[in-house]
């Protein structure tokens, strides 16, 4: 006696973006609940922060799929580099390229002295 089993794909209920409040700052969410992150490696001056939160907001527009890496938490935040889902494009390196920051972050060292491990 054959037994048929039919896997069906199991569907996957990915991160997207709630909102880009800042060009440090987003709010993501999945079907249960939101987090609030920390871009790594964003530090972008004053007078380019309009420029570069209008070029966050196009390149990830609410809604869109994301995939997060995480690096710790600074202050009970999560810093996380943030993709696009098929990881072509992270708002950090965005912010880079474009001219808007620089490699060398602040956060980077500020997440070495108040660094909690993540699981």
């Amino acid at each position: 006696m054959f037994v048929l089993i039919i896997f069906s794909p199991i569907r996957v209920n990915s991160a997207e973006i709630l909102q880009i409040a800042s060009s440090k700052n987003i709010l993501v969410g999945d079907q249960n609940r939101n987090l609030s992150i920390e871009l790594f490696c964003s530090n972008v001056h004053e007078k380019n922060e309009q420029r570069a939160l209008n070029l966050l907001k196009k390149e990830f527009p609410r809604g869109n799929k994301i995939k997060i890496k995480p690096f710790g938490f600074n202050e009970n935040k999560l810093i996380a580099k943030v993709f696009n889902i098929d990881e072509t494009k992270e708002m950090s390196e965005l912010l880079i390229k474009e001219g808007f920051t620089d490699e060398n972050c602040q956060n980077r060292n500020s997440l070495i002295t108040n660094e909690t491990p993540l699981p």
